[in-house]
């Protein structure tokens, strides 16, 4: 991806289709783990062994930098895992209203997740189905496998929830049935598209009465058969980007090819595109400052867990638990690679103008980098 975008930089920077936002973040790609970025300077305190390591720009669009957070992520949520099963819903808007995600996309996005929750925690509260509250955890994907815009939330939502006495209840069916499907769909584009006509009044009638004549898809998985499942699947959707460096098979100054899956028919296929094309379509799913594309709603939000949470482990399996704040892990350290017994050390740190001749500052080993 850097080299992809490096080479097309000169064209990237005075691109008119590109916002300023857009530009600043693939600038922080392209330096991702250079010496723009800055970095520090490492010694085994053994062997003298020197190590120069350049900074990651820590975006959470770079392909390079996802990997930790995912993992700390993954890691709080695991443990608030209730013991019941957990329901894997996806809710997609129709194509015509990507047009507005070009040029409004954090009010398009903003109500995809209100519509969504609106739609599941109403349904939850009916006393034809559940008659209690529930939680959720929403993922917005932006990104189709051939890096069309495709907007549409990955969410998992436990198998029942808190009633007005604050007991536990089950989904129907032992848990294993959540809502009708069909009845969603209708709903939640009933409250999409009124909350897009409050957000853009001044489109055009006949574009809303439009989306009224297609099928917006909502679709509920079976329930997952445990919790490895459900953390498996958080690991795999909360921190994925549009396209990772693996999916790239050939970079040119001509063409950037790149390995996707069609869904119509499950087959393989390679795709093409000129370096140009391929870093618009990229760009497309850039989200806007600020914009938090991971949100927790109902007894799952960070307002309600500390107390929901320990209150259902202790109804359903006699465990006492707390919710205690999970802090960012450090990075652990790195043995020499050259006597494989010391811990490295960082002893100096320089900016982008990169380290100073390490000639002046420390004595260097035969094995100084």
């Amino acid at each position: 991806m850097a080299q992809v975008i490096d080479q097309e930089w000169d064209s990237i920077n005075s691109s008119v289709v590109l916002n300023v936002w857009q530009k600043r973040t693939l600038r922080l790609l392209r330096d991702c783990r250079t010496s723009a970025m800055g970095g520090h300077v490492d010694r085994c305190p053994d062997c003298s062994y020197l190590r120069i390591s350049y900074n990651s720009c820590r975006n959470r669009h770079c392909p390079k930098c996802q990997v930790m957070a995912k993992e700390d992520w993954v890691q709080a949520r695991k443990e608030e895992l209730l013991p019941v099963p957990y329901f894997h819903v996806v809710f997609t808007m129709p194509e015509q209203v990507n047009r507005l995600c070009l040029f409004a996309p954090a009010k398009v996005y903003d109500t995809l997740f209100a519509s969504a929750w609106s739609t599941i925690s109403d349904f939850a509260a009916d006393t034809k189905h559940l008659s209690a509250r529930t939680g959720m955890i929403a993922v917005l994907h932006t990104w189709g496998q051939n890096l069309s815009l495709h907007p549409h939330l990955h969410c998992i939502v436990p198998g029942g929830g808190l009633n007005a006495s604050g007991n536990w209840k089950t989904a129907r069916s032992n848990g294993k049935y959540l809502f009708p499907v069909k009845a969603l769909s209708k709903v939640f584009r009933a409250r999409m598209v009124a909350l897009l006509r409050k957000h853009f009044p001044n489109e055009e009638k006949a574009f809303f009465e439009g989306l009224f004549k297609t099928e917006w898809v909502v679709y509920a998985k079976r329930p997952f058969g445990g919790p490895k499942q459900v953390i498996d699947y958080l690991g795999r959707y909360t921190h994925k980007i549009a396209i990772s460096n693996h999916r790239l098979t050939t970079v040119t100054d001509e063409q950037v090819s790149f390995r996707y899956k069609n869904y119509r028919n499950g087959q393989q296929g390679l795709l093409s595109l000129s370096p140009l094309e391929f870093i618009r379509r990229f760009a497309q799913h850039i989200l806007p400052k600020g914009f938090v594309r991971i949100r927790h709603y109902g007894i799952l939000s960070s307002r309600t867990k500390s107390k929901a949470i320990p209150s259902i482990h202790l109804q359903l399996s006699n465990k006492i638990m707390t919710i205690q704040k999970q802090e960012r892990r450090k990075a652990p350290p790195v043995l020499c690679p050259c006597c494989k017994k010391a811990t490295l050390q960082t002893i100096m740190r320089f900016d982008h103008r990169g380290p100073p001749d390490t000639c002046s500052v420390i004595k260097p080993s035969k094995y100084a980098a």
